[in-house]
C-alpha cells in the first residue's frame, strides 16, 4: 500500500510542476522543469525500505540541473510562499528542458510536449488511484469476511 501512496504523491507533485510549465509558457526566460519519475519513485521507496516493481513510471527527456543556474527569489515577508528552485521531488532532482529550437525570449516551454506530459501524468495518476482503491476494497472485504 505504501507504494501506491508514494506513487500518487509523486504524480501529484509532478502534475503541479507540469502545470507550472504550462502556466509560464509566455514568461520570458522561463525554463521548463520536470522530474525523472522512475528515479523519484525508486528514491522515495528506497527511503521507506521497499522496492519498485519493474516497468513503473515514464521516460523524461530533460537536461540535468547543472545546465541552468536557478535564481533565488528574495523572500521579503513571512507571508510569501517558498519556492523550490534548487529542490527535488522524492529525492530526484528537478531537471530542465532540453530544447531542440530555442525561443527568442529564452523560454523553453514547448506547449505540445507539456500538454502531452500533463495528460499522460494525469492518466497514470488515475490508474494509480484506481489500483489503490481496489486494493483497499479488497482489504475491507477480507476484514469483513465477505
Amino acid at each position: 500500500m505504501r507504494f501506491h501512496e508514494t506513487a500518487l504523491n509523486l504524480r501529484a507533485q509532478r502534475q503541479q510542476l507540469l502545470a507550472s510549465n504550462i502556466a509560464n509558457a509566455d514568461t520570458p526566460n522561463f525554463k521548463a522543469r520536470d522530474i525523472d519519475f522512475n528515479a523519484a519513485l525508486k528514491g522515495a521507496i528506497a527511503k521507506a525500505g521497499g522496492t519498485v516493481p519493474a516497468g513503473t513510471g515514464s521516460a523524461v527527456t530533460m537536461a540535468s540541473t547543472g545546465s541552468v543556474t536557478p535564481h533565488e527569489v528574495a523572500k521579503t515577508s513571512t507571508l510569501h510562499l517558498s519556492s523550490n528552485t534548487k529542490g527535488s521531488i522524492g529525492g530526484a532532482p528537478l531537471l530542465y528542458a532540453n530544447t531542440q529550437q530555442g525561443n527568442i525570449d529564452g523560454n523553453t516551454v514547448d506547449m505540445d510536449v507539456q500538454r502531452n506530459q500533463f495528460t499522460d501524468n494525469a492518466m497514470r495518476y488515475e490508474v494509480s488511484l484506481t489500483l489503490a482503491s481496489s486494493k483497499i476494497k479488497g482489504m475491507l472485504t477480507a476484514i469483513q469476511g465477505q
